[in-house]
């Protein structure tokens, strides 16, 4: 899956960005590597977790 990251450099030399198909990733980092890092790391921790809120729903059927 291919996904758009909109980076901006801020004042203070770290570069901020966010996954344009999922608003709510929100990362930064000293570098643009570090900067996908973490963002692929913050899509990790809401894609696991979006699924375990869904497992106890699935379970009751």
């Amino acid at each position: 899956m291919k996904l758009t990251a909109l980076i901006e450099k801020s004042d203070d030399g770290w570069f901020v960005g966010q996954l344009e198909e999922f608003p709510a990733i929100l990362s930064q980092g000293k570098t643009i590597e570090e900067l996908k890092f973490n963002l692929k790391d913050a899509l990790n921790l809401l894609l696991d977790s979006n699924h375990l809120s869904v497992l106890p729903h699935l379970k009751k059927n």
